[in-house]
């Protein structure tokens, strides 16, 4: 994850009209860390099925994180496009790496010079991190295996606004736009159902749908293309888009109901054809009914302020590259003392240390480089 990557809310303020935080992004960003969390403690700690039914969901929050990050890229290139100075390529990956790589390197650095950390787990090699290619035929639980989000997200950085430049040379530039859309959704439907009879349905289980599907960029973008479609909507279809956000309760409802409707698809039949093929997108309308509803004044999502979630949303970053393998380490320590890892002392202790070091990541490394970043390489929309 996360992975992911990422983006945080902070960069969206400054382009927007609102001169405060939007909280429904806070909320639904805090949601997705939370979500992620649960899920990994689920998978690489617990022995009794921890959080229960939203352990075995938590994944989902990934998928989240993409959504959020592609419309809040999305709306930083398409604002950036439309102001009087356009946008500049260089800046935004100025902007984008400064934001993202600072933290990576530093949990990369923790895996590479402190075996303890990374314990038995393989680590791949380092070329392999720092080129953002480790997602590719990954295979899981290799050391650091949640930076494949932050893969997906990386490579989708730069994809993205060269795309948008590429197509706003053209004539027609907005329908090119819309057909770029949903040539992406559509192409991630059928990449997904030719590795999924290629990989899967052959004999070789769950480890080829993870190797060559889940992790795979090319069958992931559908959640950030997704985002991306609102910030197009938003930024050159304003009657369209003030009329989507005037019904904010109903498509909040409509979000809650469809997230349900697909979290209990996945939960049945995560592995299936129908489902690998048509679950994604179909994730992505969800998540995006909710990401309208917190943008939408009316919503109840978009008032609500959520004591701590403006603090998780702009932490989540750091929080998720190092929680997985933190409550890895801290799982015999507290076992030492008679904690299993299902308990509830040993549960709140690893929640407790993964948001005092992600706090921490976030104070040491990741806000010096914003500041210089805010000194030294204007936003795009400046």
């Amino acid at each position: 994850m996360i992975g992911a990557t990422v983006v945080f809310l902070a960069d969206s303020m400054s382009s927007t009209s609102h001169p405060s935080r939007l909280y429904g992004l806070d909320t639904l960003r805090a949601l997705a860390i939370v979500l992620v969390f649960m899920n990994h403690y689920l998978l690489f700690v617990s022995e009794g099925g921890a959080f229960g039914f939203w352990g075995e969901i938590g994944w989902a929050g990934v998928d989240l994180f993409f959504a959020l990050s592609g419309y809040l890229i999305g709306n930083q290139i398409f604002a950036a496009l439309r102001s009087e100075h356009g946008f500049s390529l260089p800046r935004f990956y100025a902007r984008r790496f400064l934001r993202t790589l600072p933290n990576f390197y530093v949990v990369l650095a923790l895996y590479y010079v402190w075996p303890a950390f990374r314990g038995d787990s393989a680590l791949l090699p380092l070329w392999k991190f720092l080129t953002f290619t480790q997602n590719i035929n990954l295979t899981p639980g290799t050391a650091f295996s949640h930076a494949w989000s932050l893969c997906v997200e990386e490579q989708f950085y730069v994809l993205l606004p060269a795309v948008a430049l590429l197509i706003a040379a053209c004539r027609k530039s907005l329908l090119w736009a819309w057909l770029a859309v949903a040539a992406s959704l559509i192409a991630g439907m059928l990449v997904r159902a030719y590795l999924w009879d290629e990989y899967v349905h052959v004999p070789r289980g769950g480890l080829g749908y993870y190797k060559y599907i889940y992790y795979a960029s090319w069958c992931r973008f559908d959640e950030l293309v997704a985002g991306v479609a609102l910030a197009l909507l938003k930024n050159f279809h304003p009657g369209a888009w003030a009329r989507l956000t005037s019904y904010g309760n109903r498509t909040l409802l409509a979000g809650i109901a469809g997230t349900a409707l697909m979290f209990y698809v996945f939960l049945n039949d995560h592995y299936g054809y129908a489902v690998t093929v048509f679950g994604y997108p179909a994730l992505a309308a969800s998540f995006s009914l909710l990401l309208i509803a917190a943008l939408s004044p009316a919503s109840a999502l978009y008032k609500l302020r959520v004591p701590g979630a403006a603090s998780l949303a702009l932490w989540s970053y750091a929080i998720y590259l190092l929680h997985k393998q933190l409550c890895i380490v801290l799982r015999p320590f507290l076992q030492d003392f008679a904690y299993g890892p299902d308990s509830l002392p040993a549960i709140l202790i690893s929640i407790s240390v993964s948001i005092v070091t992600g706090w921490l990541l976030y104070s040491v490394v990741e806000t010096p480089f914003m500041r210089w970043r805010a000194r030294h390489v204007p936003a795009n929309h400046a």
